[in-house]
């Protein structure tokens, strides 16, 4: 079976010959996913009473099932207990439910998508056991050739492998023998600037290379002639379909369903809520207080915080060192008698002179002697 792969120089798509005359017959839909030549630019969206796909999935559908999987993931958020740190202290449960939650999140989104595509009975989504190797010659191939000349190689999953590669789905359309390698990130905002994206983007298009091969012989000889590859990110910020990035709202494309991306978006607030119910308990814990004291306390703490008048008028005559000494004894004399402190005059009572302007520079530091 001869697979092409798609004229991009970072490409994601693998595609072969017979899909693309099929493609050709079939008319002119765009490619739902991944990118190149046989990927049409994004054209400008239908309002999406109009957007028609062959299956419809409704949020009051699925609500029961995702209802299950955000209590499951609640529940596994709360049932770790941090180990003691000596930095975070008593605040360590709340920076160990932060963690739990980027990694549950992941899998309640996987989890999700799973359930969903159920609504379109030509997806197969598959969960379980997807290490794919990481061939050699698949890795040298991306690293040291313009995609668009690896167009119809095809490798075999057995041959020498440095590694693997786990994606998170693997989403098998069998009506159009087409499968998509996915990656879900909750959010791509903490991959930046770093070079890590590019990194999995090439395990990605090694895993591609091999994924026709590894699914005819791991799953009962299931076939596919076109592997696309995407990331999809869980915050939906904006996409770009011509690097592999796509928004969690556009799954409708991918599964062929509509209403799967506002299905998915109404779990992602669901869960929002649990987390921030639980965030705020451990806060309070971290804190010691209990909602009906917050008010008091905070009325206290600003009582006691509020500044009180110095003694010792710093702009004014200094006091003798005598005066002083005197001073500090009578505050700290626990017998003293009110009226003495009349034999101190108060600082409301002194003629301040009018202080005197100091100048000083600010700026940026200079090396010495640099003007």
């Amino acid at each position: 079976m001869s697979t092409n792969t798609a004229s991009v120089p970072y490409g994601e798509v693998l595609h072969s010959l017979v899909n693309a005359n099929a493609t050709a017959m079939s008319g002119t839909r765009p490619r739902p996913f991944g990118f190149g030549r046989n990927v049409v630019a994004a054209p400008i969206r239908e309002p999406a009473v109009l957007r028609r796909h062959p299956h419809l999935v409704r949020f009051e559908d699925v609500e029961a099932d995702l209802d299950v999987l955000i209590d499951r993931a609640i529940t596994a958020i709360m049932d770790g207990e941090p180990a003691a740190d000596e930095i975070l202290g008593h605040y360590v449960h709340i920076a160990s439910l932060v963690r739990a939650v980027s990694f549950r999140e992941g899998k309640l989104l996987e989890y999700a998508f799973e359930r969903v595509a159920r609504a379109n009975p030509n997806v197969l989504v598959l969960t379980q056991s997807l290490k794919l190797p990481l061939v050699k010659a698949a890795l040298e191939a991306v690293s040291g050739n313009d995609w668009s000349s690896l167009d119809g190689i095809k490798l075999d999953c057995e041959s020498p492998a440095k590694g693997s590669y786990t994606p998170d789905l693997i989403v098998v359309n069998r009506a159009r023998h087409t499968a998509y390698i996915l990656d879900l990130k909750r959010s791509l905002a903490s991959y930046g600037d770093t070079s890590r994206l590019e990194e999995l983007k090439t395990k990605m298009m090694a895993a591609a290379m091999v994924l026709p091969d590894w699914l005819y012989k791991t799953q009962k000889r299931l076939m596919v002639d076109t592997v696309e590859v995407a990331i999809v990110d869980g915050a939906s910020r904006p996409s770009d379909h011509a690097t592999g990035i796509w928004a969690l709202s556009e799954i409708d494309d991918l599964l062929e369903i509509d209403g799967a991306a506002a299905c998915l978006a109404e779990l992602r607030r669901r869960f929002g809520i649990r987390v921030q119910q639980l965030l705020e308990v451990e806060a309070r814990k971290a804190i010691g207080v209990d909602q009906r004291f917050v008010e008091v306390l905070a009325d206290t703490a600003a009582a006691l915080i509020a500044p009180k008048p110095p003694r010792i008028n710093l702009n004014g005559p200094s006091r003798s060192f005598d005066e002083e000494i005197a001073a500090r004894s009578f505050d700290d004399d626990p017998l003293r008698d009110p009226g003495d402190e009349e034999r101190f005059e108060r600082v409301d009572t002194i003629d301040d002179d009018e202080p005197r302007p100091v100048f000083f520079r600010v700026g940026y530091a200079r090396r010495p002697g640099a003007h």
